[in-house]
Order: structure tokens, then C-alpha cells, then sequence
């Protein structure tokens, strides 16, 4: 593969030729994005993408692909303990409104949940992210989603159009075959069909008359991704799919007295949440009324609040800490397992009491480069880096520690650089780049029934190396796949 690299960035032609089979592969094969314009709305570009895969180690691929299942039993475990959630999260969500304010849904609609406990279903769509740390050539979980968990299937389109690519290239065989196939759009869709359908059992209905709604974002640029899950569904599982957001959910959604969901007049089997992780998804009442209505109701969830509640960085952050881990997985090799991808991870509620944190704010503001301060939010550009950490942790060091308790300190992940041609809107941008890594898994539980547990595909993104942020829709990196060495 270096040795292809090398022929493109010595002959611009050929590598503006590949530049072009790429854009046209991805516009033929639905690799798309929303433009992101008023008129049309409905204009597309292509996702931005590698225009070759990434080399990666085997042996460390292969491996973060088989603690899939770990995960899913672990995260699981912790959304199924309430007062462990409720504890953990209090300091957070002292300081932090909308950690609260999930809290608070997670509390009101309790009886509901208590009621229907050896009914409640739950679709688990998850998403463990991983770098490489050079220092000391080990995988080091960055994050654990629990909600939203994107680009399933565009990065299944990602991996397809590499394939395509560098058979194009001339690459052997050896070459092709060290780029791993994966289909976690069928993955995905297959969880969501098997939550259809174990729902219409119990319900006496059948999977035609059911619907899925997927919330979504006004505007939401990324829709092709989500609309791919759409078209598998009904393909696969004959299933429809609702597209409502929260304020139209609140005034679409009823609930019935046997705690049935019906949106537009449809029964609703599994509400699929690909909004609701940031605050600007609540504007007001509505939105969270909406929240409200889906945990009272007998639908599936993807996720539950509690799901939701299990992913926050602070539970990351606690799991970390000595026997928490060993708590909530399912066996000791799993707990050692799971424990082997934690980086160094630090609460800072107790920064004015505690000598340990104080030691380790005090590194921080000394070193700044060591370290992430991650605030409980999803979905990119809210972390401190550098100079800002710096002066966050200093001034709250000031102030004894006031307003850390919504936050986690994180070590800095060291990934190894490789060169990469990176392509935004039929444009190719040659830099030096570090990947992430994800690894997709899916859970189907009804009560204590576990229905379906399985490793559902991968994900790869690549960003410029002097950047901080990673996120694919908030423009600061490609989709990618691994090329195996």
C-alpha cells in the first residue's frame, strides 16, 4: 500500500483520476451527506472520505472487535442499577443542568419502568471508540456511546469503496484481502428488526402494522446514514419508519392506558433515538415531555434514559476506578478484559478535599498536553485542550474546585501518524493524520431474556494530526477503513 501512495503523490493525474472514481463510487452508492443548503433541501455531496485505508495492526483490531460483547453485558449491567446511576451521577448533576435534567426523567418515570420490569424491552445500538497509544503500542478506549452511535452505514459503504479503489489500483491479493469486510448496516437494521418483532409477539400485532420512529434533528445533515437503516429495515424486516422530531413527537404521540405508544395513529414498536444527547435537542417543555412519553411507554428504546445515563463520561470515568469494573461485567476475564482498554481517567468533585485529584490538577495545569478535560456531552467540539485546559483547571483550582464536578480529566491518547489523503467536496488534502477506531455492537433484551448479542461491524475515522476534535459531522475528520498489517 505505501508503494501505491507513493506512485499517486508522484503523478498528480493518477491521483486526481482516483479522486474522481472516488466521488463518483461514493455519489452512485449512496456514501452521502446533506449539502447542508436551504434550496434544495434536499441536495447532497459526498461524505467526506480517505481516499485509501489506513494501515492498522491485526492483532489489535482483532481484539478490540472481541471485547464487543464484554461491553454490551458490562453497559447493560450498570443501566440496570439504579441507584449506582443515580449516585455516580449527583455531583455531575449538581453543576451540570442537563445531566439533571435526564436524571430527572430517569426519576419520574420510575413507577412506569418498575411496573413493566420483566417486560422492558431494550435495543442497544452501541459504540466503543479506541485509539492507538504510541508510547506503549497499546488501544485505549477515548469513549462508549450509548446514544446516536452514527455512520454505521456509511462507514460500511467507506470500507466497500477502498475495496473498489484498490482493485482499481491493481493491488494484489494479499493487499485486498487485508482489508477487512463488514456490514453494519444489515447489523444494525437485523437488532432493530429482531426488537419489531419480538414487541409485535407480545403485542398480538404483526411487524406490518408497527412502526419504528427515528427522532432526528431538525436539518440533520448526516440524514443519508440514518435513512440507509430505514431502507434495510423495510428490505430486510418489512418494517416503516417514522422521521419525527421531539417537538413533533410531543404533539403526535399519545399513550395508551395498557402503556401502548402510537405516533400519527401508528403503533409504535421501537422509538430509535438519533437526537436527545445535547441540550440544544430540548428547546423547551415539549422536547422534554416528548422524552418523558417514550420512557412511559411499552415500545422498545434505543436508548432507554438509563442507557443514555450509562454512556455519560462521568460513569466512564467511575467504571475506571478499582472494582467497579469487576461490579458489573458479566466474569473476572471480562472485567480484565475491559479494564485493559481504560486509559487514565480522573473525577475532579472532590478536587478540594482530595489530594490525589489536587496531585493530578496540579500535573494537568503543569502539563497541559498530557491531558483532555471532557465535559458530560456528546457529539463533539466541547472538550478542553492545551492552553484552555490550562486555564479552566486553574481557575477552578482558584475557586476550590467550583464546577468540576461536571467534568472528567482524561489522559491524551498518543496515536501514530500516517499520511493520508483526505477528499471534502471532490477536493483531496494530502496531511498527516491520526485515526480513531469503532467498534459497533448490538444488544436486544426483553426482560431478563437476552434476545441478541453481537459485534456489529467497525468504524474508522481520520482527522488532521493538529487537530483536536474528531467528529465526522462537525467537519473535523474523513471516514476511513483499516487496512490490516
Amino acid at each position: 500500500m505505501e508503494s501505491v501512495a507513493e506512485a499517486l503523490r508522484a503523478d498528480p493525474a493518477a491521483l486526481q483520476d482516483l479522486v474522481d472514481d472516488a466521488v463518483v463510487w461514493a455519489s452512485q452508492h449512496g456514501l452521502l451527506v446533506g449539502a447542508g443548503l436551504a434550496d434544495p433541501a434536499c441536495a447532497t455531496v459526498h461524505a467526506p472520505v480517505a481516499l485509501l485505508p489506513v494501515p492498522y495492526p491485526r492483532e489489535t483490531f482483532l481484539r478490540a472487535k472481541a471485547a464487543a460483547l464484554a461491553f454490551n453485558a458490562m453497559v447493560d449491567a450498570v443501566a440496570r442499577d439504579e441507584e449506582y446511576l443515580s449516585t455516580v451521577l449527583a455531583a455531575a448533576a449538581q453543576e451540570d443542568p442537563f445531566t439533571a435534567r435526564l436524571l430527572q426523567v430517569f426519576r419520574d418515570t420510575a413507577a412506569e419502568r418498575h411496573a413493566r420490569r420483566d417486560q422492558e424491552g431494550v435495543l442497544a445500538v452501541l459504540r466503543s471508540d479506541y485509539m492507538l497509544h504510541a508510547p506503549t503500542n497499546s488501544l485505549l478506549q477515548v469513549e462508549l456511546n450509548t446514544i446516536a452511535s452514527s455512520f454505521g452505514c456509511l462507514s460500511t459503504l467507506v470500507s466497500r469503496m477502498h475495496a473498489y479503489l484498490l482493485g482499481r489500483l491493481g493491488a494484489r491479493e494479499a493487499e485486498l484481502g487485508a482489508l477487512p469486510t463488514h456490514n453494519a448496516m444489515d447489523g444494525i437494521a437485523d437488532a432493530m428488526g429482531a426488537s419489531v418483532a419480538e414487541y409485535c409477539s407480545a403485542a398480538g400485532c404483526s411487524t406490518g402494522e408497527a412502526v419504528m420512529v427515528m427522532v432526528v434533528q431538525p436539518g440533520e445533515r448526516n440524514a443519508y446514514d440514518q435513512q440507509w437503516l430505514q431502507t434495510r429495515l423495510w428490505e430486510r424486516h418489512g418494517v416503516r419508519t417514522l422521521r419525527r422530531n421531539l417537538a413533533q413527537l410531543a404533539a403526535e404521540g399519545r399513550l395508551g392506558p395498557d402503556g401502548s405508544l402510537t405516533v400519527g395513529g401508528h403503533r409504535v414498536a421501537l422509538v430509535y433515538f438519533r437526537a436527545g444527547y445535547t441540550p440544544d435537542d430540548y428547546p423547551g417543555e415539549a422536547e422534554w415531555e416528548a422524552r418523558c412519553l417514550v420512557e412511559r411507554s411499552d415500545a422498545f428504546k434505543c436508548p432507554s434514559v438509563a442507557y443514555q445515563l450509562a454512556g455519560a463520561k462521568k460513569i466512564q470515568q467511575d467504571l475506571a476506578r478499582p472494582g467497579v469494573v469487576e461490579r458489573f461485567a458479566a466474569s473476572a476475564a471480562d472485567a480484565q478484559l475491559l479494564r485493559s482498554f481504560f486509559a487514565g481517567l480522573w473525577g475532579l468533585e472532590d478536587l478540594a478535599t482530595n489530594p490525589d485529584t489536587q496531585a493530578v490538577v496540579d500535573d494537568a495545569v503543569a502539563h497541559p498536553e498530557r491531558y483532555v478535560l471532557k465535559p458530560q456531552r456528546e457529539g463533539g467540539g466541547n472538550n478542553y485542550y492545551g492552553e484552555a485546559l490550562r486555564d479552566k483547571l486553574a481557575g477552578a483550582r482558584t475557586a476550590g474546585g467550583a464546577g468540576l464536578g461536571a467534568y472528567i480529566l482524561m489522559q491524551r491518547i498518543q496515536p501514530p501518524v500516517h499520511r493520508s489523503v483526505m477528499v471534502r467536496l471532490g477536493q483531496a488534502v494530502e496531511a498527516d493524520t491520526l485515526s480513531e477506531l469503532g467498534v459497533y455492537s448490538t444488544f436486544v433484551r426483553r426482560g431478563d431474556r437476552v434476545l441478541l448479542s453481537a459485534e456489529a461491524g467497525t468504524l474508522v475515522r481520520t482527522k488532521a494530526a493538529t487537530s483536536d476534535e474528531g467528529g465526522v459531522a462537525s467537519g473535523y475528520a474523513v471516514l476511513d477503513s483499516p487496512l490490516l498489517v
